[in-house]
């Protein structure tokens, strides 16, 4: 495997500048798009929770009173495929005003074919109960949000802009200002320059309340519509699985493709070549026998160089040593052949499964390939220890550094190969060095 040394990929730049990251989040939330973005997001939230809440009701109180026929489950199937409907609209609205990215959920499955197959596959699917669900926490939660957010908008904007418009009050109304107290023959009203100047700093102070209420608000939005119109975990954890499950097909076929194309073009060919000087070398037994026994000879040293191809090959497939010994000899050996000097560390009470013992020592034989290839390192290191329930690996290097797993490196390819067994790569490596490459695998006895 071949890794790229050099400058990592850039980061895009984040949305907002430098210069804003420095002004503190309660002075600038009331004035960012994103907060009010969020604040239209709330006033949406109520005539359109109203919406579905009603029909949801509805929907469910047809069904139900109707379930003493056959019209009542084909009723709540079509109220449930409703709800998943309205699901798909909150998602694309949380997406446009909330920068939510959601998922559709899992799609109905169907048991049978058919029109009741339909019906009982949506009754039976659990995203289908969650947009129901969804339907009708939203209500409660869209009347609370949307009161709480206009009242303190109404009232802090109205306060902080106060003295732009308390010119209406003795122009219109006949008045000196906003009355604070009035009992039919005296008022309180903020009308003195200081009384005014309170009134906007208090106003001030509540829009930058408002602002956070508002992050606030529009926060718990976001859990509603991740945790209930989104996918389950069941089934993100079933697509990690069937995507896992791709890359280890994927990863086989590679290696059996790369031990086909070894046999072919190495031992293989060698053995026929071999065969063939045997012959030849059979031919001239009785002719030419000092010849015959050059041939022979040099046929037993192609027979050497065979034998030790298919070493090779077999322990790239699996080496005996890890299997009788471990994986503490046999990182020994694996950093024996590497082209600058290893310092090995493994420090196990006992060995885990086969196969992760297998992942261990293959991910640390690929990250030496790449310290012999890329690194320019004058040694490394590698340390091996058990950390609960985790195998961890650690690779380093004084090399020149700028590893990365960007794609199209041979570190992405590991990071996919220890991603399929619950495992992580973690890659620290600065330019000018040093890399530090750790991988964590799940300890399985």
């Amino acid at each position: 495997m071949d890794t790229a040394y050099g400058p990592a990929p850039r980061a895009p730049h984040a949305p907002e500048g430098r210069g804003a990251s420095r002004i503190p989040f309660v002075l600038r939330a009331p004035f960012s798009g994103r907060t009010w973005r969020e604040f239209l997001h709330l006033l949406l939230s109520l005539p359109i929770a109203v919406v579905m809440f009603s029909y949801a009701v509805t929907m469910l109180s047809l069904g139900a009173g109707l379930l003493i026929t056959f019209l009542g489950i084909p009723v709540l199937a079509a109220g449930l495929l409703g709800c998943r409907g309205l699901g798909s609209l909150e998602r694309m609205r949380a997406h446009a005003l909330l920068g939510l990215d959601v998922r559709a959920p899992e799609p109905v499955r169907t048991a049978r074919p058919g029109f009741m197959g339909r019906v009982g596959g949506v009754l039976k699917s659990g995203a289908s109960w969650r947009h129901f669900l969804y339907c009708l926490l939203h209500f409660p939660w869209a009347v609370f949000a949307f009161s709480v957010s206009v009242t303190l908008w109404t009232a802090a904007w109205g306060l902080f802009t106060y003295p732009l418009w308390r010119w209406t009050f003795p122009m219109y109304l006949g008045q000196d200002g906003i009355q604070l107290y009035g009992d039919g023959t005296h008022g309180i009203y903020l009308d003195s320059p200081g009384e005014i100047a309170a009134a906007s700093a208090v106003g001030l102070l509540l829009v930058l309340v408002w602002g956070g209420a508002v992050r606030g608000l529009s926060q718990v939005d976001r859990l509603l519509v991740h945790g209930l119109l989104g996918p389950s975990r069941l089934a993100d954890r079933v697509t990690e699985l069937e995507s896992d499950r791709t890359a280890v097909s994927e990863t086989a076929a590679a290696d059996l493709r790369r031990i086909e194309r070894d046999l072919h073009d190495g031992a293989q060919a060698r053995l026929v070549a071999l065969a063939m000087d045997l012959g030849l070398a059979k031919e001239k037994l009785q002719e030419d026998p000092e010849a015959a026994a050059r041939m022979v000879d040099e046929a037993h040293g192609e027979v050497k160089i065979a034998l030790q191809e298919l070493r090779d090959l077999a322990r790239g497939i699996h080496p005996a040593i890890l299997t009788d010994r471990g994986l503490g000899p046999a990182l020994s050996a694996l950093a024996a052949r590497c082209t600058v000097p290893v310092e090995v560390s493994v420090d196990l009470l006992a060995r885990p499964a086969a196969a992760i013992e297998g992942i261990a020592y293959f991910t640390v034989s690929e990250l030496l390939q790449n310290v012999s290839k890329h690194a320019a390192a004058r040694s490394a290191s590698v340390d091996v220890w058990r950390a609960e329930d985790r195998l961890m690996v650690l690779v380093t290097d004084d090399g020149r550094g700028g590893a990365h797993t960007g794609t199209g490196s041979g570190l992405a390819g590991l990071a996919e190969r220890l991603d399929a067994v619950d495992g992580l790569l973690v890659v620290d490596s600065p330019a000018g060095g040093p890399t530090a490459v750790t991988a964590e695998l799940p300890w399985r006895d």
